[in-house]
């Protein structure tokens, strides 16, 4: 897996900028796209040759003649198409490695972390990639049968398109040095999404990627639904539940048949996490849209890449992250200087990143101001991060105000609620002992500190009151 980085693909964008156009924005949503599933025996003047085991069912879809790829027959291996569209699919790759099996954990994690409720609307799809036919055979047969009742049900299928439909890996483009065999395996791993994801198009509203090797939160789709609420209105491309690569990436599922072409035409060019940045953009979504906690953690050790060391892990993953902050509509001050561009509303909304303040000092403050008055009942703040170990708050209080100044950017009056403890602080319970709503919130620094501030997050609980 690699993270994403800040490098754009410059010359194959651009050569192709009028053609992605056409692939990603032509054409209503309502068209009945190519890349639409039609079961085998729909289509009487369409055959194919069944793979092993003899018996077993295919599923048909049509690629566009601009792709120049054969039409793709989908093996389905386990399991039978839902009857109607989920809320959510849950889509992921697997194959072969050569150290380490974690694919039935992470559907254990799947299933068990959710709620019987949940399960009736979600379907997990798992491409079994590999190369090799009896390995497909194999893990599908053990994956059946320790998932029979899910398989029974309805919400697991597991597929494989075989590799007579996939684009040559033999001779392709060594961007960024890499060898030649990690081109051909990130190059194979593009091809896998694109087809997963032309599958899985006419299954759920929405579309969740992870990978083989990650556990999940308690109640992750409830959770999901949430933060979908928050957004909605949004023309948003991509909604992100972990940092890493490309786990807990979400996707409306009218959007997957684009994307598998996007995949399709760069499937050269870089991983796939970065051309996963690019199409957001090209979607016109310009900002990262990721909420915390994650609600997805990478668990393998070793990489499904040559059995590599893989120690990836996301600092901001909770087990039970089902009560996601509710952060009222807000305006943020702080009296230290930023650094940069870490503006402080980075640490109150879903945008990527986080506040850094140089130079704070006693009496140095962060203040958030409600457009309207909340009845507060909780509230977490962490400061600090990994990469500077250093700049957390060292000593601080967390303050509640009401009565917002002329200038609207500070309160005239406040209760300290407590003290942070190693740069975090939590306080639960706050609606009982405060005189009406809150109309301020605020972080104060108590002690000079030579080192600089980073606040990673302010979560704020409301209720609705009397």
């Amino acid at each position: 897996m690699r993270c994403s980085p800040k490098r754009f693909l410059v010359t194959a964008l651009t050569a192709s900028f009028f053609l992605l156009l056409f692939l990603l924005h032509g054409g209503s949503r309502q068209d009945k796209d190519p890349l639409d599933v039609e079961l085998l025996g729909s289509a009487p003047a369409m055959t194919l040759q069944m793979l092993q085991p003899q018996g077993a069912q295919h599923i048909l879809r049509d690629t566009d003649d601009i792709l120049a790829l054969p039409n793709i027959s989908y093996h389905l291996l386990a399991g039978s198409l839902p009857p109607h569209k989920k809320f959510l699919a849950v889509g992921l790759a697997s194959v072969r490695r050569l150290r380490g099996y974690y694919l039935p954990a992470t559907l254990q994690s799947l299933f068990k972390q959710s709620t019987e409720e949940e399960l009736q609307e979600m379907v997990v799809v798992v491409h079994l990639a590999d190369a090799d036919l009896s390995w497909n055979v194999r893990v599908a047969a053990s994956i059946a049968q320790k998932f029979a009742r899910h398989i029974l049900q309805g919400r697991l299928l597991l597929i494989h398109a075989p590799h007579e439909s996939y684009p040559t890996l033999e001779g392709l483009k060594r961007n960024y040095n890499d060898p030649e065999e990690r081109v051909k395996f990130r190059s194979k791993q593009n091809v896998d999404y694109a087809f997963l994801f032309a599958f899985a198009a006419n299954l759920s509203s929405y579309y969740l990627m992870i990978e083989d090797d990650v556990w999940c939160a308690k109640s992750f789709l409830t959770s999901i639904r949430k933060a979908l609420a928050s957004q909605e209105g949004s023309s948003w491309a991509t909604l992100e539940f972990s940092k890493l690569g490309y786990i807990g990436k979400l996707y409306r599922s009218s959007d997957l048949p684009r994307l598998a072409r996007f995949l399709l035409l760069f499937y050269q060019e870089m991983p796939c996490d970065w051309l996963l940045s690019h199409f957001r953009l090209l979607l016109t979504q310009k900002d990262v849209i990721r909420f915390k906690p994650s609600l997805f953690q990478h668990m393998g050790l070793y990489s499904s890449f040559q059995g590599t060391i893989n120690r990836l892990e996301d600092d901001e993953f909770q087990a039970d992250a089902l009560d996601l902050p509710d952060n009222p509509p807000a305006a943020l001050f702080s009296s230290m200087a930023v650094f940069e561009n870490y503006e402080p509303l980075k640490a109150y909304s879903t945008a990527e990143g986080y506040f850094w303040g140089k130079d704070p000092a006693a009496g140095s403050v962060f203040t958030i101001v409600f457009q309207q008055p909340a009845h507060v009942t909780r509230v977490r703040v962490r400061t600090g991060s990994h990469e500077h170990q250093g700049d957390f708050l060292h000593a601080g209080v967390l303050e509640l105000g009401w009565w917002p100044r002329a200038d609207s950017r500070d309160c005239s009056t406040y209760t300290t609620v407590g003290t942070f403890e190693k740069g975090s602080c939590e306080w639960r319970g706050l609606e009982k002992g405060l005189p009406g709503p809150v109309e301020c919130v605020r972080i104060r620094v108590t002690r000079d500190q030579s080192e600089w501030l980073i606040i990673q997050s302010v979560d704020i609980w409301t209720t609705a009151g009397t």
